[in-house]
Order: structure tokens, then C-alpha cells, then sequence
């Protein structure tokens, strides 16, 4: 394959910097079921705020930009919509990634599985050590610990936040099953555990993938699918070996795992990061609002 020019350590994308060639790290599936959750969530949030915060001196002002309470309410519904597709796409996806696979306890419990495993336990252990001075950096498989965390957070956010909300948007059925006070325990644990989903994605979440040192101000590569051998031999070490064996491989523009990519455009690239700057701000918008509701309402 051709050898690909590194990229300047500026590069805002933190997946393109250091030394080339580039690989797939993400498929245009995964990229899509990313941005989807993008929009659904923040079309959540923005509409969702308001009513938790009443009281607040922006609540006013920002249901009336998003068009008034009935407006505000189509959207976010919208956003639960898109919320069920995206989940409901997933498990279809997981369910025939599993029946084709050859090895699927492999798939399940293997390196490159999400599911939680006694290594991950380690790695807290081993990467708190890190921030101390105490010992050398974690080296990651796929898939860190935060990640896997990421990523079930989203089963259980759907499980609880989405259950709750769909009995408070359908109560007429649901109380045919259920006594009257569970839609009081529903109305709670919709907005408390949708509070703590934002607070837990604009700081923690937006903070290790955005705002660590060697990240910042951003990593785009769940936008581009793509980042250099140097940025996963830095974050997902123990993957390396198979990226060094497909390396002399043609560019593969099918965005199959570890496979050689082609760098970014130079569009893609400003794109990725206008969509990932604009998220970042909103999100740190949003954090500042929940605060000072919070401390200073």
C-alpha cells in the first residue's frame, strides 16, 4: 500500500495525529447509530430540560425558542422515536452478528467483546495508579473499560429512562396493568435518571474523549471512522498486531476493522470537527444550565 504522509501533531482531530497510515477503526453503521443517538439524545435533553427546571430564568426562554410547550413536546417524542429505532436497529444487529458468527462464546467473551471482564476491573485499578505517578499506562485491547461503560450505559438508559417516559407518554394503557402511584415512581425516575444521563455524558464522557490532554479539543474518529496507526497504537495498544498484518494491504474502502483507510478529506475532516465542536459546545451550554438550576435557583 501507499505510505501516507503523518499528520502535524496540531491536527484538531486527535485520531489524526502522528504517523500514518490510516485504518478503520469504525464502519459507516457504527457512525450513523452514533449520530443518531447524537441528535435523539440532545433533542431529549434540550426539550427535557425545561420542564425539570421550571423555575430557572432560562426555562422560559428556551421553550419558547424550541416553539412553545406542544412544540417542545413533538420533539421530544421525535427524539424517543429515534431513540427506540436506533436501540431496536442495535439488538437486530447484535442478534445477526451472533447467529453468523463462528465462534460466538469468541464474540461474547473474547478480546474484541464488549462485555464486561475481569481485565476491565484491572485496568481501573492499573490506570488510577497511572494518574498517580504509580505505575506504567494501561494497554488496552478494542475496547477500554470507559468504553464498555459508554456503551451499556445506553441499554440501561433506554431500559429505565425509556420505559418510564413511554408509560408517562401512553398512561391510558399502562394503567390498565399498573396502580396509579408507579406513574408517580415513573415520573421521578424519568427525570432524575435522565438528569444523571446528561450530567454523567457532558462531563465524563465529553472528559475522556474530548478533553484529556492528548485528546483535546477533540477526537473525531467516530466521525471520520478513521484514525492513524500512531493514535491506536497509543489508545488501543493490543490491537496492533493486526493492524501490522493487513498494513501492506490495498486502501480498503469497504471499513472493515483495522484495515487500511484512506486519510480523511480535507471536507470530511472540517465537518467532523465543526459537528464535534458544535456537540462539545452545547453540551458544556447545557452542563452550565443544569448547574447554576441546581446551585442557584
Amino acid at each position: 500500500m501507499t505510505v501516507q504522509p503523518p499528520r502535524s501533531p496540531l491536527a484538531m482531530d486527535a485520531a489524526q495525529r502522528g504517523e500514518g497510515p490510516f485504518v478503520w477503526r469504525f464502519s459507516l453503521y457504527h457512525r450513523l447509530t452514533h449520530a443518531t443517538l447524537i441528535v435523539s439524545f440532545f433533542l431529549l435533553v434540550i426539550t427535557g430540560l425545561p420542564l425539570r427546571f421550571s423555575e430557572a430564568f432560562w426555562a422560559g426562554p428556551l421553550m419558547a425558542l424550541l416553539g412553545g410547550v406542544e412544540t417542545a413536546g413533538l420533539l421530544h417524542r421525535f427524539g424517543a422515536i429515534l431513540t427506540f429505532g436506533y436501540f431496536g436497529a442495535h439488538l437486530a444487529f447484535l442478534v445477526r452478528k451472533v447467529a453468523s458468527a463462528p465462534d460466538p462464546m469468541k464474540l461474547l467473551w473474547g478480546p474484541d467483546s464488549l462485555v464486561p471482564q475481569p481485565r476491565d476491573v484491572l485496568d481501573i485499578l492499573n490506570q488510577t495508579r497511572w494518574y498517580f505517578g504509580k505505575g506504567p499506562r494501561p494497554r488496552f485491547t478494542r475496547w477500554s473499560y470507559m468504553e464498555k461503560f459508554d456503551y451499556f450505559a445506553v441499554f440501561w438508559g433506554v431500559g429505565i429512562i425509556g420505559g418510564s417516559g413511554l408509560m408517562l407518554w401512553f398512561p391510558e394503557f399502562f394503567a390498565r396493568f399498573v396502580p396509579g402511584w408507579v406513574f408517580n415512581v415513573a415520573t421521578i425516575v424519568h427525570a432524575d435518571e435522565a438528569l444523571l444521563a446528561s450530567g454523567f455524558i457532558f462531563t465524563i464522557h465529553f472528559f475522556h474523549v474530548h478533553f484529556r490532554p492528548e485528546k483535546f479539543p477533540l477526537d473525531a474518529v467516530m466521525f471520520t471512522g478513521r484514525a492513524t496507526k500512531a493514535y491506536m497504537e497509543e489508545e488501543h495498544p493490543l490491537v496492533m498486531d493486526r493492524i501490522v498484518a493487513h498494513e501492506s494491504e490495498p486502501l480498503n474502502h469497504e471499513q472493515l476493522t483495522d484495515r487500511p483507510a484512506p486519510p480523511p478529506s480535507r471536507a470530511a475532516s472540517l465537518v467532523a470537527a465543526a459537528l464535534g465542536l458544535l456537540a462539545v459546545a452545547v453540551g458544556l451550554s447545557l452542563t452550565g444550565m443544569i448547574i447554576w438550576a441546581v446551585l442557584l435557583s
